[in-house]
């Protein structure tokens, strides 16, 4: 693409809120169930059902709102979005548009160079889910299961802020950490709990002026819409360029051919004939509502971030690294428990990259990890009282994992603890350098890289035993010139 283009990007984050029930009626929102056992009248639109809001739906979007210092409105109005679709019993979708329940918030994301953006958030509205539509399942015929009808949903509309997919990623990752740190979704991408509409446009650069958009629908995993955005760019760039005109339109990210298709242009909200539900009254909240839904809300991303970095010196990549899964920062929180603030580099090295490649390895999650909190943390703990080392320390992890056995049990059962005094050690440093008097001149005569020969010389006379800093320190003393 050339660079006198600018990309422009906005998303609308769809996210399936946790409850128990769906938005406008009794039945379950678990996932799983047999096709349509979990609709009941009114998501199958039967006459004389009406519709009862979830309050619990409100509670969560009014959180949501807090957290990203948005306006929480004591007054929003359901509309009926119109529109025919198979999966859309009713002929409609009760949602928000003229006064949603979240109006102008901002979200802070950091970039991959370090530098922080904030990201305008227009809205967030309530508006419930539709069902699915089942290819395949009977030969020629497409089945419905309307399961998910009717759960409820939180659209989240960005501003458009971002000038490419890696800014739009690091966006979409940020709100999902957020609604997890909450507890207001499981964000669960594979199950649709958590997807993303991406509306892509180029303008000249120095315009200030928004071009012709698409709108790229329903992108269910990070990696796809940062492929869907790079290549809906090229697409839009290769057509200007031709001196073509961009087509609005609503496009389909195929991700086995990496490539967009057109489905249907795109429609504006006049073309849904919005009008406010006429079997739903305006929802009012009072001030003191609010205050109780939202008063209780847990250590947020940027705050926890903002206090690893004041507390354990990490920088700021490293920290959003942690706190992005919330998982994996409890985790650590657990690990910190048991170690001091100095320690807590040691440990996030272990978490995040011996622990973190042994799960990406075998293929299975933190929470079936089999080795816990406590028990990295009594390993770091042991390399950092020298009664290991960190490479012996590798050695006790992976038994650790095959074994569930604690740190201690392994390094006591394969006598394995780190030879720290200093005389059985100053014997082999000098066995060493009688051994090899060629390195050793060598060494003297200005060549520093034999430095670690010898070392490992006698790491190797240890079988890995010795304390490497004191093998280090009593080698370079007895080889001074």
């Amino acid at each position: 693409m050339s660079t006198s283009w600018e990309v422009v990007i906005g998303l609308e984050i769809h996210v399936q809120l946790q409850t128990e029930s769906k938005l406008f009626s009794g039945a379950a929102t678990s996932y799983g169930g047999e096709p349509n056992a979990q609709a009941c009248a009114v998501d199958l639109a039967m006459p004389g059902t009406l519709p009862v809001l979830n309050q619990r739906a409100l509670e969560l979007a009014a959180r949501f709102g807090k957290a990203i210092g948005a306006r929480v409105a004591t007054e929003s109005v359901f509309a009926r979005k119109n529109y025919f679709y198979p999966d859309l019993p009713k002929g409609y979708q009760i949602s928000q548009l003229d006064q949603p329940i979240v109006e102008a918030g901002r979200i802070r994301i950091l970039k991959e160079d370090g530098t922080e953006k904030w990201i305008g958030i227009t809205r967030a509205h309530l508006e419930e889910d539709a069902g699915k539509s089942i290819h395949g399942v009977v030969p020629g015929m497409t089945g419905i299961d309307l399961n998910r009808a009717g759960t409820p949903l939180l659209e989240i509309v960005s501003e458009p802020d971002m000038r490419s997919a890696q800014e739009a990623v690091a966006y979409m990752r940020k709100i999902h950490t957020l609604v997890r740190y909450l507890g207001i979704s499981d964000g669960n991408m594979q199950e649709g709990s958590f997807r993303c509409d991406a509306n892509v446009s180029l303008r000249p650069k120095g315009s200030d002026q928004l071009g012709t958009r698409t709108e790229l629908k329903n992108i269910n995993s990070f990696r796809f819409v940062e492929k869907a955005i790079e290549h809906e760019v090229e697409r839009q760039a290769w057509i200007l360029e031709g001196g073509g005109e961009i087509v609005q339109e609503t496009r389909l990210y195929d991700p086995d051919k990496n490539e967009t298709r057109s489905m249907r242009s795109k429609e504006e909200a006049n073309d849904y004939r919005y009008f406010p539900d006429p079997d739903l009254l305006p929802v009012r909240i009072s001030e003191a509502q609010l205050e109780a839904w939202t008063r209780d809300l847990p250590e947020l991303p940027d705050e926890r971030r903002e206090r690893y970095q004041e507390q354990y010196s990490f920088n700021a990549l490293d920290a959003e690294r942690l706190v992005v899964d919330k998982a994996w920062a409890d985790y650590f929180e657990q690990m910190m428990q048991a170690l001091k603030p100095a320690q807590a580099r040691t440990a996030y090295n272990w978490l995040m990259v011996e622990l973190s490649g042994w799960l990406n390895k075998t293929g299975i999650t933190l929470a079936e990890s089999p080795v816990g909190a406590e028990q990295l943390a009594q390993l770091v703990l042991r390399i950092e009282d020298g009664t290991i080392s960190g490479k012996i320390g590798k050695k006790v992890f992976q038994k650790m994992a095959e074994s569930s056995e604690s740190a201690d049990t392994i390094i006591e059962k394969e006598g394995l603890k780190q030879i720290s005094d200093s005389g059985a050690i100053e014997a082999m440093v000098d066995q060493v350098i009688t051994d090899f008097p060629q390195q050793v001149a060598q060494y003297q005569a200005g060549q520093d890289k034999l430095l670690q020969f010898l070392v490992g010389q006698v790491m190797k006379a240890s079988r890995g035993k010795a304390n490497p800093a004191q093998v280090n320190q009593l080698l370079r003393e007895k080889l001074k010139k």
